[in-house]
């Protein structure tokens, strides 16, 4: 006899977790669902306003910590890491999205987009990782870092997201060489690559259309199961990652995408 029970959800209990872009969309149904789970969060973003709410909607205000933070200013980076408790988990959130074709990016839109989706990781990977693998070495239990892909660009081409495309493409690429190279030392890193996501981000791309209702149709057609994904449907992802339950997956891409890339 079979049984038809749910496994337990993952626990992060015992586990301090960074997490960039937390004050909306996926990085702050991340930081909610990660104190649900147990953690300790410090959660940055360069919104103070939204930031600071984030306490109200968590019963575990104690394990919350906020930072303001410009994920591309390096000093701030370093200065925030040098304040940091040791890390278990990182997740790198912070993005950016931008429309057009190459001919549509000049090179402040693709400076802008290389240093937001990708250098932003660089900075907290150097910032952090020394910590973190000193931390594994003492605990004996691995680190976790888990970077934000998407199915666009880097899984699957879509047309007006060059920029975009090719960032995420290469965070896949930051994400596997980590993985390899830091295996042997108790690290694991993913990277995460959702289909089309009801954000705040996504609204204002919805809203700039000239038919946001045709615009929003448009998205929900290219999700095969019929509707957008929510917050809530990334952010179990990123807490299985962050926790022991995902201590075997290490330098991959894992889609959470509706089925768009059947």
């Amino acid at each position: 006899m079979t049984s038809s029970a749910s496994p337990p959800p993952a626990s992060l209990a015992g586990k301090t977790v960074l997490i960039t872009a937390a004050a909306q969309g996926m990085g702050r149904a991340s930081a909610l669902a990660c104190l649900s789970a147990g953690a300790s969060v410090i959660a940055t973003d360069i919104q103070a306003e939204a930031l600071a709410t984030l306490a109200a909607e968590t019963p575990h205000p104690e394990r919350l910590r906020t930072a303001v933070l410009d994920v591309r200013d390096t000093a701030a980076v370093a200065a925030l890491a040098a304040t940091l408790p040791p890390l278990h988990g990182l997740f790198n959130c912070a993005g950016y999205v931008h429309s057009g074709t190459v001919l549509d990016c000049d090179e402040a839109a693709w400076d802008f987009s290389m240093d937001l989706n990708v250098k932003s990781m660089w900075r907290l990977l150097r910032a952090v990782l020394p910590g973190m693998l000193a931390e594994a070495a003492r605990t004996g239990n691995s680190a976790s870092v888990v970077n934000m892909a998407s199915m666009a660009g880097s899984i699957k081409g879509f047309p007006n997201r060059f920029a975009y495309g090719t960032t995420k493409a290469a965070v896949i690429g930051l994400t596997k060489a980590v993985a390899a190279d830091f295996v042997k030392q108790g690290l694991r890193c993913n990277a995460l690559c959702p289909g089309t996501v009801d954000t705040p981000s996504l609204r204002e791309r919805i809203n700039a259309a000239p038919d946001p209702a045709q615009a929003e149709r448009d998205f929900i057609a290219r999700q095969p199961m019929g509707r957008l994904a929510s917050v809530d449907d990334i952010a179990p992802m990123v807490v299985f990652l962050l926790s022991d339950d995902a201590r075997l997956i290490t330098g991959q891409a894992l889609l959470v995408d509706g089925g768009v890339t059947i």
